[in-house]
């Protein structure tokens, strides 16, 4: 499966612990990505400078289901059930 041009939702949805330029302590699950354009593009895409847990993700059916406002519920879903307990 392609990414769907305009969807951001794995730059919003997911927490991310490495550093992101602009974020140095990564960002929380549910904030936007500040490299996240008004458009949803990733402005770090194909620039060694993307953390590589960014560039290792994969769209797939599983994780970004059949809309945008899908991949944002699934991906927040699997943050939260695999989030560490405090």
């Amino acid at each position: 499966m392609n990414c769907r041009p305009g969807c951001g939702a794995c730059c919003i949805a997911p927490s991310i612990s490495s550093p992101i330029p602009g974020m140095p302590l990564g960002k929380l699950a549910g904030e936007r990505c500040v490299q996240l354009s008004a458009e949803n593009h990733c402005a770090l895409f194909g620039k060694p400078e993307r953390p590589a847990v960014c560039s290792a993700f994969l769209a797939e059916l599983d994780t970004c289901g059949a809309s945008r406002e899908e991949a944002i519920q699934l991906l927040g879903w699997l943050e939260q059930s695999t989030a560490l307990a405090c």
